[in-house]
């Protein structure tokens, strides 16, 4: 008899450990996986059975927030001027995951966040509701501003940086989308406006600044091109250049010429900085075959070309073409032929020149906060690279300098500041207006920062557009914003 309760006493024991261990498993080891179902609706309803945190502007500008409201959602998610900030803020919607800084804070904004342990702990002692955190972005919400008014109804993109911080006090996309339309609680009506918003051909949810389709960046990138040059130690920026009206491509028929067949130099020879004041292709494109592919295609890495970033939004890295002939090379020295780059990463280039070779790490975020706006983490400026030493940054400083007083960028000059600049026009197709750029800094009473522009086809212009007649006004106007 003692045998038999023996053996039912060691049955029901390890049906009560097996039990406390399958119970353990499903409360530890596997809540986070079992939270993160898909399939797991308590979950999804419950992420919005809070108040989510806010997402504000450097200036305190409350960008995102949320608005109590009588249905099973709970709480309505509400974008001040949706439009301006889409690029940034992204959206939270009922059907789907967030996008934008609303997925990549989300856990700080949900209020489930590691930085918010202790606040959930006071939360459970004073049996205040679960809030999300808030996030604080470097956004200046008037350079903002200034950036969206210079693209006006055109299609491109706008950034303004920090050069001494790597602080992204602007970023502009158009066209854009509004926020608030994906964020209703009627999921039918989410699903058709993202649609409708995927399907249209001018590509509303691109963020051309830093991800959507890359741009050739022309004659921007004769910077990269320059810096090469000067870090090889054969050049100096007044080393005659070969500069020609046209120059004859190896291997082949085609010639290179100038902006509108324009003639450089007479005399068929000009300094490196002459060069790129008047933006030279001739004088580039020999430059480039002189240095080779190798040589710039280091460059361009060193500037952070192919490399991974993330701002903390996803960045597309900008590429150099592999395996390329001298006529190539040529043409890649000028920004043509496969070169393709984001208009975030050209803003880097201007930085890293302006700011004495050294390049800050770009970001939008300034600090994560609790729910009563506490920091609980703030993010403190970092060299990414020194993708040139401080006497090649010097002369470019230089020879940008001289583009915008005497060359090409005049019109990107602003009373009162001490302005550099570099346009380009990027042929794109045959038959099609091309794609203009404006590279800038502005320096005054210790700041400096740097802005980078393009528009798409040519902008208002179309086929007679150029980098300095269209974008160059626009960043101008987006450097008199910052320095207001």
């Amino acid at each position: 008899m003692n045998r038999e309760i023996r053996r039912i006493s060691l049955v029901v024991t390890a049906m009560i450990l097996a039990l406390l261990v399958a119970s353990s498993v499903i409360q530890f080891a596997a809540a986070g996986q079992l939270r993160d179902d898909p399939r797991n609706s308590r979950a999804f309803y419950d992420s919005f059975d809070r108040d989510r945190g806010r997402i504000i502007a450097a200036s305190g500008d409350v960008l995102a927030r949320s608005e109590k409201v009588d249905d099973d959602y709970s709480y309505q998610r509400i974008y001040a001027n949706g439009e301006l900030y889409a690029p940034v803020t992204g959206y939270v919607t009922v059907v789907g995951p967030p996008s934008g800084m609303e997925l990549i804070e989300n856990e700080l904004l949900q209020g489930t966040d590691d930085a918010l342990f202790w606040t959930r702990v006071q939360d459970v002692f004073t049996g205040r509701k679960p809030t999300g955190g808030a996030v604080e972005l470097t956004i200046d919400p008037a350079v903002q501003q200034a950036a969206w008014d210079a693209l006006g109804e055109t299609s491109g993109a706008a950034v303004a940086l920090d050069a001494k911080t790597g602080e992204i006090l602007a970023l502009v996309s158009k066209p854009t989308f509004d926020p608030n339309a994906l964020a209703v609680h009627d999921p039918t009506a989410v699903l058709n406006t993202y649609q409708a918003l995927e399907q249209d051909p001018a590509k509303p949810l691109a963020n051309r600044a830093i991800s959507g389709d890359l741009y050739a960046p022309g004659s921007t990138f004769k910077l990269i091109t320059a810096a090469a040059a000067l870090e090889s130690g054969l050049y100096a920026a007044d080393s005659e250049l070969v500069a020609p009206d046209a120059l004859d491509l190896p291997n082949s028929s085609a010639q290179l010429t100038n902006f509108a067949d324009s003639s450089c130099a007479a005399s068929g020879t000009m300094t490196m900085a002459e060069a790129l004041a008047v933006s030279c292709n001739t004088a580039f494109g020999w430059l480039g075959m002189e240095l080779g592919a190798d040589a710039l295609a280091r460059q361009a890495e060193r500037f952070g070309f192919g490399r991974d970033l993330s701002i903390p939004l996803y960045v597309r890295p900008s590429t150099f073409p592999k395996g390329m002939d001298k006529a190539q090379t040529a043409m890649a020295a000028i920004g043509q032929f496969d070169d393709r780059v984001t208009p975030l990463q050209m803003a880097m280039v201007a930085a890293a020149i302006a700011n004495g070779g050294q390049l800050m790490a770009p970001h939008l975020v300034r600090s994560e906060l609790d729910a009563d706006h506490r920091v609980v983490r703030e993010v403190a400026a970092e060299e990414l690279e020194r993708p040139i030493s401080r006497t090649t940054a010097t002369a470019l400083k230089d020879m940008m300098v001289k583009a915008a007083e005497t060359g090409t960028g005049q019109l990107a000059r602003v009373d009162g500041l001490s302005v550099g600049a570099k346009t380009g026009t990027a042929e794109t197709a045959p038959g099609q207006a091309p794609d203009v750029w404006t590279v800038a800094f502005g320096e005054a009473a210790n700041r400096l920062v740097t802005v980078a522009v393009v528009v798409e086809d040519g902008g208002p212009r179309g086929q007679s557009g150029s980098g300095g007649t269209v974008a160059a006004p626009m960043a101008a106007a987006i450097l008199a914003a910052v320095f207001r």
